[in-house]
């Protein structure tokens, strides 16, 4: 039977209806937990939940097998209405081994779902994860979870035993599975997965038939077997009309370069040495050749930022892309770039720090760095996508900014959503923001001035090589309208406070802060970057019980948005959560002088829901007796 056509029987089951579930798949970093976890996303967006993800591996390329430190998980929150993290807590794990159960199983609310392939929970298993006593058998899960304990291993091998495969590609099938399990156990379709099976083993027919015959019989075994009482459904989320795929941050925010240079009618240039969680946005634009994309690995950071100030001297849009570490190093050409007015994107896909620390953990502690990590007086934008799909938008808004008033313009994003994924609702391209590019042309027989500005204080972008454009830039200090190398302290100061006016000039030409709830009320949670979701959310929640509190999400770090300080005198108290020790709230403090309240949580992980409305009911507890007494 084609894929394309496959028809699942009616359950015989009790099939129950709910409204949002969260599943995450959790195993070795060779189990397959991140294939499992997309082809479960690809298979319920289609069937037209809503959904975000939250991929979750560890930092060594090969940790030892069954260890804590090896856990690799995958979170799915989908729901029939819009959602906006990847859920608090778990409805249904999947743990394939005892590390994956030890490692999330604190993540489980009370009552879930746990199944656990008990083919490896043997003795030897068991003690690499630190587990003295089997906690299938012990008593420990009982009464809290629904444990199933489901011998995927053997079942697997039992459905691959006339394959011919060998026992280790058998054994690389167990993840399709589980998948199959819990597309009956959550109603899911199959024909999505089938499809990308023949797409891609396609070429070997005998590991294709495997991989759709294990996952047929995953589904199968949740339908025929006894230890399942029912299964359930959600319904389709009520979405606005349109064309959706799924995307996340780090596609979005290489499409949204790419869109930004063809709105532009320019060439993109994309300079970037490999590191995580920001090498997809690599990956991803070396796709788009026929784009007018060119891409280049480059040897180091510094390699990397000084040939996209290249791109930029030579008229392209250029962008390159990092991560903290790399951030640092290119402190240094950021400078250069900043002393010679080109419009260069830095992408700053954020993780834990210092150093090296937690490269595929997610952290928001580069802000600082961003508006201040330079040597000198050394001003330049900083913005924030907030979601996966605003990667796109941001990236626009970043080219946009920068070519607009020549400057350098950095891109926050941050593991969390550079790595999750939703459905994202394809905009109509009349509605992207236009990108006007005007290069002097030169020919008019006066001398060119490469450092005279216009209304916005930005210098005109001259194209090397134009007959009468003929000019020196470089990182020695300029002398204002000739751009000659200057020593003179008067203007040394004078250029200092232009290129802070031109940064400062920004504000006017960017929308006002918003806010979602009441325009004045007993308090505002202030946010940035990825935390949108849990802010929001939590927010809603404690709105809906009748308070006065309202949240106002953050895009533009550097300048605020210029109403800014009006808002946050309409509210007694202001509440910022970040996930680092306070750099949002320093920089508010230092701005307009509020006594802003920190909530900080810096261990690797986004902010659930939960903790977020418990700290806002706290607050306005201590407000009420406060104002009582």
């Amino acid at each position: 039977m084609s894929t394309d056509t496959l028809v699942m029987p009616p359950s015989t089951k009790p099939i129950e209806s709910l409204d949002e579930v969260t599943v995450r798949f959790a195993g070795d970093s060779g189990d397959g937990m991140q294939l499992a976890g997309m082809q479960f996303t690809n298979s319920t967006v289609i069937f037209g939940n809503d959904i975000s993800t939250f991929p979750d591996y560890p930092a060594e390329i090969r940790a030892p097998a069954g260890t804590l430190a090896g856990v690799s998980g995958f979170q799915v929150n989908f729901s029939s209405h819009e959602v906006h993290t990847p859920g608090d807590a778990v409805h249904t794990l999947i743990a394939f081994n005892p590390a994956a159960l030890k490692a999330n199983i604190a993540d489980v609310r009370q009552g879930g779902i746990v199944i656990a392939n008990e083919d490896s929970f043997g003795k030897t298993d068991l003690k690499k994860a630190g587990y003295e006593v089997n906690p299938l058998e012990d008593g420990t899960l009982s009464g809290k979870y629904q444990l199933y304990r489901v011998p995927i291993g053997k079942l697997t091998g039992n459905a691959l035993k006339d394959s011919g495969l060998g026992a280790k590609d058998i054994d690389r099938c167990k993840n399709f599975f589980a998948l199959g399990l819990v597309y009956w156990l959550y109603g899911r379709p199959m024909e999505t997965t089938l499809k990308w099976i023949d797409e891609k083993f396609g070429k070997n027919p005998q590991v294709c038939e495997a991989n759709k015959t294990v996952l047929k019989s995953g589904y199968f075994y949740g339908e025929t077997c006894e230890i399942f009482p029912s299964s359930y459904k959600v319904p389709k989320a009520k979405l606005p009309a349109g064309k959706y795929r799924r995307i996340s941050g780090n596609e979005a925010a290489a499409l949204g370069c790419i869109a930004a240079a063809q709105i532009a009618g320019k060439d993109l240039f994309y300079a970037s040495y490999p590191i995580t969680p920001a090498s997809d946005i690599l990956h991803t634009l070396a796709k788009y050749k026929n784009f007018r994309v060119k891409t280049f690995q480059a040897e180091d950071e510094i390699a990397a930022m000084a040939s996209a100030i290249g791109g930029a001297f030579a008229g392209d849009i250029a962008v390159t892309g990092t991560s903290g570490p790399g951030l640092a190093l290119k402190g240094e050409g950021i400078g250069l770039a900043v002393m010679t007015e080109l419009p260069v994107v830095i992408i700053d896909v954020q993780r834990g720090g210092p150093s090296t620390g937690l490269p595929t953990k997610t952290e928001q502690a580069d802000l600082l760095q961003a508006v201040l990590g330079r040597n000198g007086e050394c001003p330049l934008c900083v913005i924030a996508a907030s979601s996966p799909s605003d990667c796109f938008h941001a990236a626009i808004e970043a080219v946009r900014i920068a070519t607009k008033f020549m400057v350098p313009v950095i891109l926050l994003t941050d593991g969390y959503i550079a790595n999750g994924e939703e459905p994202w609702l394809l905009p109509d391209i009349k509605s992207l923001p236009k990108i006007e590019i005007k290069h002097p042309t030169g020919g008019n027989g006066h001398p060119f001035h490469p450092y005279e500005r216009n209304e916005m204080l930005a210098r005109p972008w001259a194209i090397p090589g134009t007959k009468g454009l003929e000019h020196r830039i470089g990182g020695l200090e300029k002398q204002d309208i000739t751009g000659n190398v200057s020593y003179d302290p008067e203007n040394h100061e004078r250029m200092i406070h232009l290129r802070a006016k031109k940064v400062a000039t920004i504000a006017q030409d960017i929308p006002l802060q918003t806010v979602m709830g009441p325009e004045k009320g007993d308090l505002l949670v202030i946010g940035w970057g990825g935390t949108a979701g849990a802010i929001r959310s939590a927010v809603e929640r404690v709105q809906a019980q009748g308070h006065k509190v309202a949240a106002a999400h953050l895009r533009y770090m550097n300048p605020f948005p210029r109403n800014l300080g009006e808002i946050l005198k309409n509210y007694k108290k202001v509440l910022v959560p970040e996930l680092n020790m306070g750099q949002l709230r320093m920089l508010l403090r230092a701005n307009f002088l509020v006594d802003a309240i920190g909530y900080n949580k810096i261990k690797g992980k986004p902010f659930l829901i939960a903790e977020l409305e418990m700290k806002i009911q706290e607050l306005l507890a201590t407000f009420l007796e406060t104002s009582q007494g």
